[in-house]
């Protein structure tokens, strides 16, 4: 079964009923798609599109209106249908370009002219409901079958007598059929330039058409988006080499790439099952590696067969929070949500020797990637480059939050817990000092030399003595952690908290008698930034601790 096309204004001329009509204009489109029919003196009285819109109108009637033959052509009016001759008032100047005339050669009337185009409406809306649900059935059936993308896409192809491809969301080709590979890396660019940011064409479940040129010719692509729930997947792609195909081949273009957007998308999604489920035993199997979670070196290294991954190769640890992190992390979805960002972020920078493992542990993003690198500087420019393409990935999605934090990389996997705790206090550090972008551990130097000494219960005598009853989260500390930030600078520091220079005074002086010192004074503001900094580390040190005992 084939899809029928729309009617035109050719085929309407054809019907018996317009019978000795003529057109008199000289533009004679005879393609115009036609599917109502409006009286004039209705149209006149609202100004909405006429498009695929004929216009009837008694000869009396358009000769009171002559010029109104241009209101009707600039609001897309495919004809007007004069039912008898042509109003020795109105002339070939009243009539507009781009709008057709038609002249009738006996009277019709409207109710005729209108019963005609509905019951050809109807009848088109008929043949393409049976020739989508024909299309419907025969992919449903190969789905159900257990067929995969490949025989889906094939059956795609077959239909619409037609090269077809499957886009993802980031228009990276999923399967493709009929294409050679060197037509499909030459169509394949121009039409992800042309669908990136269409907005216009994603939001809707309607087809729509594009047009792409290659050294190899003009391609005319028909589009339509994949999408699963709220979430948009994707798209199907059906081409046609050349420009725009013809009504009938257009018709059934649509039809296909409509209905194949469903059974595509259930696919999709069955795949994405099954790629869950081994991603979350990876997943459970990263979280061992970074807490150090197993209890043989034997145990680890069955696993790791298992899941395909190399164990003496070098890793790098990066971990970031997302926006997505500040939703109920409890909540099935805000974990899914993660894992996709986990998904987008492991994709990036591809290469056929780097692997890339996720997993997500509380707000956390975590990303054990491959590194190919072998040399300090290779493997420090590449962990680099990496961390900084995450940072800009989230950025751009709009989900970035903190700082992607990376620590020194593990050669081998037994180097990767510590590797893992070094990103997480890089990151804890550069969310509270409100760091973002790519951080690497070592770059925190002072922290690094502190951390010795922050687990040690002379450190926390120091940190209670300096600081006393100022205790994290209260105004106070965020009022001394602004001055310190600001070097002491009192107008500065008032205006990042938005608050007036005598109030900042007067909290300094109670700050200063909470410390038991002048903490205008540098080498007191010294002591007292140690101690906070040494607050910081403990907290963070007894926090990742408590992570990394869980098995």
């Amino acid at each position: 079964m084939e899809s029928h096309p729309r009617l035109t204004l050719g085929g309407l001329l054809d019907e018996t009923l317009m019978e000795g009509a003529r057109v008199i204009s000289d533009h004679a489109d005879s393609h115009a798609p036609v599917t109502w029919a409006l009286p004039f003196a209705e149209v006149m009285t609202r100004y909405d599109d006429l498009d695929a819109t004929v216009v009837y109108t008694r000869p009396e009637s358009l000769a009171a209106k002559p010029t109104s033959m241009s209101s009707l052509a600039a609001r897309g009016a495919s004809a007007v249908i004069v039912d008898g001759p042509l109003p020795p008032g109105v002339t070939r100047e009243h009539m507009p370009a781009g709008l057709v005339v038609i002249e009738m050669g006996f009277p019709i009337g409207f109710p005729a002219l209108n019963r005609l185009l509905a019951e050809r409406t109807l009848t088109q809306e008929v043949h393409v409901m049976r020739y989508a649900t024909h299309v419907h059935q025969s992919l449903a059936g190969l789905l159900h079958r257990g067929a995969g993308m490949s025989m889906l896409l094939r059956e795609v192809s077959a239909l619409s007598h037609s090269p077809a491809l499957v886009l993802d969301a980031r228009c990276e080709t999923v399967a493709h059929n009929g294409l050679e590979k060197s037509t499909l890396e030459l169509v394949v660019p121009p039409l992800r330039a042309g669908l990136t940011g269409r907005d216009d064409i994603r939001d809707h479940h309607d087809a729509a058409t594009v047009t792409v040129s290659t050294s190899d010719g003009e391609w005319t692509g028909t589009v339509a988006p994949i999408r699963l729930g709220k979430y948009f997947e994707g798209w199907v792609v059906i081409l046609h080499r050349g420009g725009r195909p013809g009504e009938h081949d257009l018709a059934q273009h649509e039809v296909v790439a409509s209905q194949a957007t469903a059974i595509i998308g259930s696919e999709m999604l069955r795949q994405r099952s099954v790629e869950e489920a081994e991603e979350r035993a990876r997943g459970d199997f990263v979280q061992a590696l970074v807490h150090g979670g197993f209890g043989t070196e034997y145990e680890m290294r069955t696993r790791a067969e298992y899941h395909d991954i190399d164990l003496d190769a070098t890793f790098a640890v990066f971990a970031t929070r997302t926006s997505a992190s500040r939703t109920d992390t409890t909540d099935p979805q805000a974990d899914r949500t993660l894992l996709r960002l986990a998904r987008y972020a492991a994709s990036l920078l591809p290469h056929k020797d780097v692997r890339s493992y996720i997993t997500v542990l509380g707000d956390i993003v975590v990303v054990v990637r491959t590194v190919r690198g072998t040399t300090p500087t290779e493997i420090d420019d590449e962990v680099r480059e990496y961390a900084v393409a995450m940072a800009e990935d989230l950025t751009a999605r709009g989900h970035a939050l903190s700082a992607v934090a990376y620590g020194t990389a593990a050669a081998g996997a037994a180097q990767i817990r510590e590797s893992y705790r070094e990103a997480r206090v890089a990151l804890d550090i550069a969310d509270r000092m409100h760091i973002t972008g790519a951080v690497a551990h070592q770059e925190l130097r002072s922290f690094g030399v502190l951390e010795q000494i922050a687990d040690t219960e002379r450190s926390r005598q120091f940190t209670a003595d300096v600081l006393g009853p100022i205790r994290l989260g209260t105004e106070l500390h965020t009022v001394l952690l602004a001055y310190l930030e600001h070097g002491g600078n009192v107008n500065a520091a008032a205006r990042a908290l938005n608050m007036h220079r005598n109030t900042m005074l007067s909290k300094l002086d109670r700050l200063s008698r909470a410390c038991g010192c002048d903490i205008r004074v540098p080498e007191n503001q010294f002591t007292v930034w140690l101690a906070l900094r040494l607050e910081l580390l403990d907290s963070l040190g007894s926090s990742l601790a408590r992570e990394m005992s869980y098995r």
